[in-house]
């Protein structure tokens, strides 16, 4: 069995390690879609949604080891970390749900990612913004996609309604972590890396404002909780993920097709 691999946590290689591990972790909760979305179109765009989200991830993945310097390719930092060397979102890792709890999560992803792509295509680094010059343009599709779901679902049926506000409520609950700043967004901003997620905030929020308004759906209150995933603090999801993605790595060390 393949021994986790050790990582050297510096910020400039946790930040990009958020941005690749949050699309990792996402790709793979769409991807169980395949095979099981509600009509043939939304399985094959779910399908490659998840694609475009792991090229994201193997593109920055590939820079963080580059830059950490011990010689860990993507492959490596996917599928041979411990669960707590991993910085995603805690939203992403939360099960799959019903068709209303992806499309929702999946706008409020997409929103983010595509204002953070946004504004890496400014990075100081250049092979960051170029990965972002590309990206970009995917989770334009990928907010637009998801945001036609969640007005077609909240101003539909009221099974369906009801079905959104569920998952819109259940979600919010982790919002706040998408825009808390520290010490790591500090340094990234100061290199000129990338920005502070927190100065994505009012833009994101205005964004949702606007999809949420023509759905007819309300946000919800903000909560006291707060996720720490971004921290390498997970849900009691995380494990179950790791263990289907990494088993045929760790089983069959250097595997190739």
């Amino acid at each position: 069995m393949q021994a986790s691999i050790a990582v050297d946590l510096q910020p400039i290689v946790q930040y990009l390690l958020r941005i690749g591990d949050t699309c990792l972790i996402h790709a793979q909760r769409i991807s169980e879609w395949s095979g099981h979305a509600p009509i043939l179109e939304e399985d094959i765009a779910m399908s490659n949604m998840a694609l475009d989200l792991i090229g994201q991830s193997r593109a920055v993945l590939t820079l963080a080891g580059q830059l950490e310097g011990r010689g860990h390719d993507e492959d490596q930092l996917a599928f041979l970390r411990q669960e707590k060397d991993y910085r995603n979102l805690t939203m992403v890792e939360l099960p799959r749900g019903d068709f209303a709890f992806t499309v929702v999560r999946n706008a409020m992803m997409a929103t983010l990612m595509k204002l953070l792509w946004e504004r890496l295509h400014e990075s100081s680094n250049a092979e960051l913004a170029a990965i972002a010059g590309k990206a970009v343009k995917e989770a334009r599709y990928h907010q637009q996609h998801a945001a036609d779901w969640v007005v077609r679902l909240g101003d539909s049926t009221d099974e369906a309604r009801q079905r959104i506000e569920k998952a819109l409520r259940e979600l919010w609950l982790y919002v706040p972590e998408l825009f808390e700043s520290d010490a790591i967004d500090e340094a990234a901003s100061a290199a000129g890396i990338g920005p502070r997620w927190t100065d994505l905030q009012a833009k994101w929020l205005e964004e949702m404002d606007a999809i949420l308004g023509e759905a007819t759906l309300q946000r919800p209150d903000d909560a006291a909780f707060r996720s720490t995933g971004k921290r390498g603090v997970h849900s009691e999801h995380m494990g179950y993920i790791l263990a289907e993605m990494q088993y045929l790595q760790r089983a069959y060390p250097g595997g190739v097709w």
